[in-house]
């Protein structure tokens, strides 16, 4: 037998011990779901904001978990990850998604198709909505966004009351909510107040107008963590569920665990001199003779370049310096003169046996949810 005409058992598969893996803890993540149900009132719904994949969580295996511990309401950022929930029975036909970005005309379809709630920010997209809909004799559910001050979209505060009532009147389309978003929730100013209270008087004067109730919804991690009055109808914790707190100054304030470790295999361990160079434009060079392992992790499985000579992993519990220039798929660490670290041991890159995610993000000059976002695709997710 040569061989091209060699087969092996399981040649489908791929191997049970990835070089890479996200450990993702479903116990963390109920934890911090509770400890957000505990700020908020009996009355006030949480949404699962699950865009991003979830923070790259997986959003089909949080979406599942919160799902089974009453959450109904799920937020994402686009109508591609809406369907991806639907389509792979993320969540149940009776469970509410919102995609914050406003559909393009051509996307307002698959909204119809899939019952997925749509963001309505102006006139123009209201009446393409209302045409496509009553083409398909169908009902889409929208929520109005009204702009307060992040500057990103949704109307203006003078345009908002005359687009509620507009989508109201419409035959084809069921308002079911109205939100904002705020700019800086965690500071201890005004501006937050401004905006609070703005979207406030503009739901209460429709709502009195109309003479019913609609969903209205304001309070992203920072507010659920430092506005109890903005956690109205529903609140829209992202980055606390993920086990971080939106701001450093009060992360004290809450305890969450991090419901992501990520894991790198140590791939080669190699002796080098004094005055040895490591990586890429020979950032570090070895102060004395020494151990040096390489670890199958890099920037393409989103641990940041701009972290080079900055993080520190865990082995076996031991804390180690990442040197030289990290590279697109494998990381240097200096073990000193140990000789407790195996080639197959695992390097704990962050997670809640090393550095917090947020602390490794201090160190790449950025912040906790691109780090967590970073994580690609090619890294496997475990489920715990």
């Amino acid at each position: 037998m040569n061989a091209d005409s060699t087969t092996f058992s399981g040649e489908n598969k791929m191997p049970d011990e990835p070089l890479t893996a996200a450990l993702i803890s479903t116990g963390n993540l109920l934890h911090n779901f509770r400890r957000i149900k505990e700020r908020i009132s009996d009355q006030c719904r949480v949404m699962g904001v699950v865009k991003a994949n979830a923070y790259g969580h997986d959003a089909v295996h949080v979406s599942k978990t919160l799902e089974n511990s009453g959450v109904s309401d799920f937020g994402v950022a686009n109508i591609q990850e809406a369907i991806l929930l639907r389509r792979t029975g993320a969540v149940s036909r009776n469970a509410s998604i919102l995609a914050f970005c406003p559909p393009l005309p051509s996307h307002i379809a698959f909204f119809l198709q899939h019952d997925i709630e749509a963001t309505i920010c102006d006139f123009d997209l209201l009446r393409t909505a209302e045409s496509i809909a009553s083409a398909h004799n169908k009902s889409l559910r929208v929520h109005v966004k009204i702009d307060t001050g992040m500057g990103r979209q949704g109307t203006k505060p003078g345009n908002a009351f005359q687009l509620l009532k507009a989508v109201e009147e419409s035959p084809h389309l069921r308002l079911v909510g109205a939100y904002t978003h705020f700019a800086q929730s965690t500071r201890q100013d005004s501006f937050t107040g401004f905006q609070l209270e703005t979207f406030r008087n503009l739901c209460t004067e429709f709502e009195s107008f109309f003479a019913k109730s609609i969903c209205k919804h304001a309070a992203n991690s920072g507010a659920v963590l430092c506005r109890k009055d903005a956690c109205l109808d529903m609140v829209r914790p992202g980055i606390m569920l993920y086990g971080y707190s939106p701001d450093d100054s009060i992360k004290s304030t809450i305890n969450l665990k991090p419901v992501m470790q990520l894991l790198a295999k140590v791939i080669f361990i190699k002796e080098v001199d004094a005055g040895t160079t490591i990586s890429y434009n020979r950032t570090w060079s070895a102060p004395s003779r020494r151990k040096i392992a390489t670890l199958a992790a890099g920037y393409a499985d989103g641990y940041h370049r701009t972290l080079s000579n900055k993080a520190r992993v865990f082995i076996r519990g031991t804390s180690y310096s990442q040197v030289g220039t990290i590279t697109m798929d494998q990381i240097m660490v200096d073990l000193g003169n140990t000789g407790n670290v195996r080639v197959g041991d695992d390097a704990v890159l962050f997670g809640w046996d090393g550095t917090p995610a947020d602390d490794l993000a201090r160190a790449a000059g950025t912040i906790s949810y691109e780090i967590l976002c970073a994580v690609s695709s090619r890294v496997r997710r475990s489920f715990i």
